[in-house]
């Protein structure tokens, strides 16, 4: 199982609030025991990211610039190493065996999926990790359907994981049901299976 950056900052009240967002921490409660094998990727910006508003003078959160040749979402300063925003939710409880990945880590390139940057050219050795393991099928959830849960997902199938996303444990920074539906449906294209939690009960 790979839990995608259930950290403070994306929680209600945090930097960058994904709306409901508290309401996944139960599902990975639950569903954790229930694996051998459990990760979590965490954001870990430092000060001078690439991807904060803050660090492109003239420019707003929302809007679009060029990093190198990727087209760059600017976001507010959120999960900065070393700060609160960026640990895990309190009340996730996380194993001492987990496997952390972190993401985001260079200032000048984002990272999105929990396997590479969004230019595809630095590994975060989580695929090496999977496959030293002899890890085939993953299953994700986290924040947020519409970002890092959707790019970790269809990285996995693109390195031939057979993966699930578990819907229910997942919320969307955009609450436009289209914007949802649409990066579920950028899923299920390409190969990911949408289920939910339950189905690993059965």
């Amino acid at each position: 199982m790979i839990l995608v950056d259930i950290q403070n900052d994306f929680l209600p009240g945090g930097a960058l609030a994904v709306a409901n967002s508290n309401e996944v921490i139960p599902v990975a409660n639950r569903c954790v025991p229930e694996f051998d094998n459990v990760i979590v990727t965490q954001d870990w910006h430092p000060p001078n990211h690439s991807s904060f508003a803050s660090n492109h003078p003239g420019h707003h959160v929302g809007d679009v610039v060029k990093v190198g040749d990727v087209d760059q979402m600017l976001w507010p300063d959120h999960c900065v190493q070393l700060c609160e925003g960026a640990a895990f939710a309190d009340a996730l409880e996380i194993r001492c065996d987990v496997a952390i990945f972190r993401k985001g880590t260079d200032p000048a390139m984002d990272s999105y999926s929990g396997f590479f940057d969004n230019g595809h050219k630095h590994a975060t050795g989580l695929h090496e990790y999977l496959r030293q393991h002899q890890i085939t099928r993953l299953f994700i959830m986290g924040l947020a359907t519409d970002y890092c849960v959707k790019y970790t997902a269809l990285d996995a199938v693109m390195l031939n994981f057979e993966t699930s996303v578990l819907i229910d444990g997942c919320r969307s920074v955009s609450q436009s049901p289209e914007d949802v539906k649409d990066a579920i449906d950028q899923m299920q294209a390409a190969g990911v299976q949408i289920i939910h939690s339950d189905e690993i009960f059965s």
